[in-house]
């Protein structure tokens, strides 16, 4: 069982450590403490829905990895496939490659053939391109080029 008591110990060394000024008055209780925390808490949430009407709003990169069942289709996957992708109306900015030839590490991950980055100047856009019919039109034509794709969607 959990001592409440114990947990809350270091409020009555709070004067000892902190003098307050003559206006404020030491709180007596646990009670008056958490009811504190709480309202102190519930004003730390109110914020969430003004960030909730900023993210519609927040630009973002998506990323796709791809690991095609036969790497000799890799140029053609690269140069006829994900370009498709890019011509989507609400892709800001399109990248694609294949992994550099850097210096292997633990850390780094060569084994896919073909990623690209996608830049979208909101998540509604990113959102608008997964139901755009050139998007879909990708999948249904090429997706059994790859055996796996991977996507790392990041906010900036």
């Amino acid at each position: 069982m959990l001592d409440v008591g114990k947990q809350f110990k270091f409020l009555s060394l709070e004067t000892q450590f902190t003098p307050l000024p003559s206006t404020q008055k030491p709180m007596k209780s646990r009670r008056e403490f958490i009811k504190t925390i709480g309202v102190a808490s519930a004003s730390a949430v109110l914020p969430l829905n003004t960030i909730a009407s900023t993210m519609a709003n927040q630009k973002m990169i998506h990323q796709v990895y791809f690991w095609l069942h036969d790497a000799s289709n890799t140029h053609e996957f690269l140069t006829e496939a994900v370009p498709m992708l890019g011509r989507c109306p609400t892709v800001a900015k399109f990248i694609a490659g294949t992994p550099a030839p850097t210096a292997e590490r633990d850390v780094v991950d060569h084994s896919f053939h073909v990623a690209c980055t996608i830049f979208f100047d909101s998540l509604e856009d990113q959102d608008a391109y997964q139901k755009e019919p050139l998007h879909l039109e990708f999948i249904e034509k090429y997706s059994s080029m790859w055996k796996t794709v991977k996507v790392y969607d990041i906010a900036i």
